[in-house]
């Protein structure tokens, strides 16, 4: 007899179960209705024939875009990509991932020539700058997602600021610059403090002037500002209870384009969690010592970044490239990344 209930009663908390799980999964697709869709530049029907590139099917590569798309004052931003990280859930190793490529990186702009890599995005959109990391880095993408301004700042609205550590020149140059776009907000300060997310846009838009509390300068303290209030941003959201995640999910997503199916982000999103873990390890390409800057007038492309392969000047990305993808797919996570010591036998 005792059996019997004992069935019947786990068979109603199965079917209770199932129909909540359900209703969540309607409840999760109405929201990411939400996001702007772009399924004609879908990057795995970009043509990469001739272009070794290397995959693996338990790493996830992400291309997210930083874009200055806006109209205000009669001004309209123009389709230069100044944030372009590859975003790698590693499901293989159990770690997460970000490598910031530099937008200043002297490359091959498939069909264009050499310039900088923020280019290729004007000259023939996502789908071209995909192309160019291909031909440069050898990386096959999963997908891409591109956020504004204003999904920037609303997400870290959303979570209630993030916690960040601003050094003198930092906070100096924040509450003296239009880089806060909002000028009630321009008082910050030196040392810890929880920005919003007009600050923390600010932050992240520092390059000239600024050093950051790791000694780093222009647009490598940009690019690591950048990584930081992200990884801020995800610490914040995971330490959240789920309930939250869909009221942050729907103020965000309508400002954000992807090429990526409501499928596959449930997905993607699963896997995240079931990694159980909030670390980040991050990269910037190029890696220190193996670049050069540009001489005066020696590209028309002006001021840029020549990756090297550490020994010479002369121009070639190889070794960058190679270290981005030891770090994509073999680096482990349990030790620091370090292009030239890491190899296979350390996974």
């Amino acid at each position: 007899m005792w059996k019997k209930i004992v069935f019947g009663f786990l068979m109603v908390l199965s079917i209770l179960a199932g129909f909540l799980a359900a209703k969540a999964q309607v409840t999760f697709f109405d929201t990411l209705n939400h996001v702007q869709r772009d399924y004609d530049t879908v990057l795995e029907n970009v043509d990469l024939s001739g272009i070794k590139v290397n995959s693996d099917d338990d790493i996830i590569n992400i291309l997210v875009v930083g874009n200055d798309y806006r109209k205000e004052k009669n001004y309209t931003a123009s389709g230069l990509t100044d944030t372009m990280i590859i975003a790698t859930m590693d499901l293989k190793h159990g770690t997460l991932k970000m490598a910031s490529l530099m937008r200043d990186n002297y490359v091959d702009i498939p069909g264009y020539g050499y310039s900088k890599l923020n280019a290729a995005n004007s000259y023939g959109g996502i789908e071209l700058l995909y192309k160019t990391i291909a031909t440069n880095f050898n990386i096959e993408l999963d997908g891409y997602v591109e956020v504004g301004f204003k999904a920037f700042t609303d997400v870290v609205d959303a979570v209630g600021g993030v916690e960040l550590e601003l050094t003198e020149s930092e906070a100096e140059y924040l509450n003296t610059t239009n880089y806060i776009r909002k000028k009630d907000s321009r008082n910050v300060k030196v040392g810890k403090q929880t920005l919003n997310g007009a600050q923390a846009l600010g932050y992240c838009r520092i390059r000239k002037k600024g050093v950051t509390i790791t000694g780093l300068r222009d647009d490598y303290g940009r690019t690591w500002r950048q990584r930081t209030v992200i990884k801020a941003v995800f610490d914040k959201v995971k330490s959240l209870p789920m309930t939250e995640w869909l009221d942050i999910a729907n103020k965000l997503l309508g400002n954000i384009k992807t090429d990526l199916t409501n499928d596959k982000i449930i997905g993607y999103v699963t896997d995240c969690v079931m990694l159980g873990t909030t670390e980040i390890h991050q990269l910037q390409i190029p890696l220190e010592g193996y670049y050069r800057s540009s001489y005066t007038g020696e590209f028309s492309a002006g001021d840029c970044l020549v990756m090297t392969d550490g020994t010479s000047s002369t121009l070639s990305p190889a070794a960058n490239a190679e270290a981005l993808n030891n770090f994509i797919f073999k680096y482990n996570g349990k030790q620091p990344f370090t292009y030239g010591t890491y190899t296979s036998k350390e996974e």
